[in-house]
């Protein structure tokens, strides 16, 4: 039974975005092993609270998160 587990920082991804990926990985992964294994592939999405998430020695926020997203530097 397929557990897929993705970590984002909360706030960044809107509910509705949140089922398109839990729905595009389910796909990807029934692409790979078979259509009779989607009752059975679980996909979790973890929110990691804001600030809580390092990337090269940084912190990293909700609103650094967005500022890349719309084209900034964070």
């Amino acid at each position: 039974m397929p557990f897929i587990e993705v970590s984002v920082i909360e706030d960044v991804f809107t509910p509705e975005q949140k089922n398109r990926l839990i729905t595009r990985l389910t796909d990807a992964m029934v692409s790979v092993e078979g259509e009779n294994m989607r009752p059975v592939t679980w996909c979790v999405i973890r929110e990691v609270a804001s600030g809580d998430w390092g990337i090269a020695g940084n912190a990293l926020t909700t609103a650094d998160v967005h500022a890349l997203a719309a084209g900034a530097g964070a």
